[in-house]
């Protein structure tokens, strides 16, 4: 993501199944976080951002990496583009979660455009000589959002996240300058927080909720394929995500691979030879 709290705010469902499975996941935020307060100053906020975000990767066990391009200041410039295509080489991910390039904010349009144009040149030898190049991109997928210009998020892949709710919640409580400080007054609910820790906990949960609940609402045909028409209706809370047409595509035997937790994945047909 663009900021520490992106990762797990979009997609810390799909993050706390993985880590649940033994899978290795890394969260990482390309700006150092250093905008996002009313009251303290960068040099306050970017250490205390690194230490919460580290808190919130504590949650499911992964490791919350904070890069220190400076917040509200990104551009998909080279450097940010080599320092993706260095990341993804070393770490070498099946899937890549990242932000659409269509976003309200300029930080994650600069990384959702940087990870697209990082996605292929992963493979390319001459691009970051000096490291080993993969020889095949990941799935790269898209975070849900609501924007409709130019176009609205196209549901690829659904997930019922209400089991890993607690999770993410504790993830987002882990960044309290934000949910608790910043973002409560920058969003108005500031007069609304309960003054003791369960009480705020309960309410970011109820904040939280009433974000994922319309994901589903919006989505609910790809639910329906995903866990079929029983489950797939009463869903509450979902994650949602667009596949990057830029990166690998996700056929059939990547869909049972990745997401082996669908009930359909397993059902999908092998694609067959051309």
């Amino acid at each position: 993501g663009a900021h520490p709290d992106d990762a797990e705010y979009h997609s810390g469902g799909l993050a706390a199944i993985y880590a649940a499975a033994g899978h290795c996941v890394k969260m990482i935020s390309v700006t150092d976080g250093g905008a996002g307060h009313h009251t303290l100053s960068r040099e306050e906020l970017v250490p205390l951002r690194r230490r919460e975000a580290a808190a919130a990767g504590s949650v499911i066990g992964a490791p919350y990496e904070t890069w220190d391009f400076p917040d509200g200041r990104l551009q998909s410039t080279l450097e940010v583009r080599d320092a993706i295509i260095r990341e993804i080489r070393a770490f070498a991910p099946d899937i890549v979660v990242t932000h659409r390039s269509c976003d309200y904010h300029p930080d994650h349009r600069a990384v959702g455009q940087a990870v697209q144009d990082a996605s292929y040149l992963v493979t390319v030898p001459l691009i970051c000589s000096d490291q080993a190049a993969l020889r095949r991109d990941p799935v790269v997928l898209l975070m849900p959002d609501r924007f409709t210009r130019p176009q609205p998020l196209r549901g690829d892949v659904a997930i019922d996240v209400a089991d890993q709710l607690d999770q993410i919640v504790r993830m987002l409580a882990a960044h309290e300058s934000q949910f608790f400080e910043w973002l409560a007054y920058n969003h108005g609910y500031e007069n609304q927080l309960p003054a003791d820790a369960a009480g705020r906990l309960a309410f970011l949960r109820n904040w939280y909720c009433d974000h994922l609940r319309p994901m589903a609402a919006a989505h609910r045909a790809a639910l329906v394929e995903a866990y079929g028409p029983a489950r797939g209706e009463a869903v509450e809370f979902a994650e949602v995500y667009e596949v990057s047409e830029y990166a690998a595509p996700l056929d059939a035997a990547a869909r049972r691979r990745l997401f082996w937790f669908l009930p359909t994945s397993q059902a999908a047909e092998e694609p067959r030879p051309s």
